[in-house]
């Protein structure tokens, strides 16, 4: 049998910190590790437990979500940790600002439990939760505010031509299915070229893809 994904719940109410555990600890493949009421005891916890996941919430007394989330799983963290913010605010400002930290997935605390234990095993399995549709339109809505990354571009890494492709077509919020269709190659294909550019250009996940193209010039 596998380890089951080591979870980190941090959230200011308590009543929620014992629903999420409470949920998540009737999973035969997850385990609350630690609970946390703070993102500074979040990001002291992790340090200690390192656990696969890391449920957040945003507003928090001490340290808040998205600063703990910089700090667990931002750039130039040398080992980050993968965080699920969970949140009662369904803001557009919250949700970029958790991706750009480096969160793995967003969801609202009025989410249902499948939806919830969905989302810690996406994280968990390196995936980013948000669907592409989703993703596109949030990073397009923010993407004047991404400064043009300085000197680096794919081509310097040495991405080929077809994964600068794909690298465009992730952006404009395509699903590897979609891809398949659209470069009439399978879907097998489709991860392979996904896990070359992700490795290339060292990013996490499809999020970070998709900030990148943005940032790269390749998607408007």
């Amino acid at each position: 049998m596998t380890a089951p994904i080591r979870v980190l719940v941090c959230d200011d109410q308590a009543l929620i910190r014992t629903g999420f555990a409470t949920i998540i600890d009737a999973q035969p493949d997850l385990e609350v590790v630690g609970e946390c009421g703070d993102g500074r005891a979040a990001v002291d916890l992790a340090g200690r437990l390192h656990p696969d996941v890391v449920v957040m919430d945003v507003r928090m007394p001490v340290l808040d979500g998205i600063k703990a989330t910089r700090l667990l799983a931002g750039a130039g963290v040398a080992q980050p940790v993968k965080v699920l913010v969970v949140t009662t605010f369904n803001l557009d400002e919250y949700v970029y600002e958790a991706l750009r930290a480096g969160a793995s997935g967003f969801l609202l605390k009025d989410a249902p439990p499948a939806q919830l234990l969905h989302g810690i095993r996406t994280v968990a399995s390196g995936a980013a939760l948000l669907a592409p549709e989703v993703t596109r339109q949030l990073v397009g809505r923010y993407a004047a505010r991404i400064r043009p990354a300085e000197g680096t571009t794919p081509q310097d890494v040495g991405l080929t031509p077809r994964e600068l492709e794909v690298l465009r077509l992730i952006a404009n919020g395509l699903s590897n299915s979609e891809i398949a269709a659209t470069l009439v190659i399978s879907q097998e294909t489709v991860k392979t070229y996904v896990s070359r550019i992700l490795t290339k250009l060292d990013l996490r996940d499809r999020v970070q893809a998709v900030v990148y193209a943005y940032r790269a010039g390749l998607a408007t």
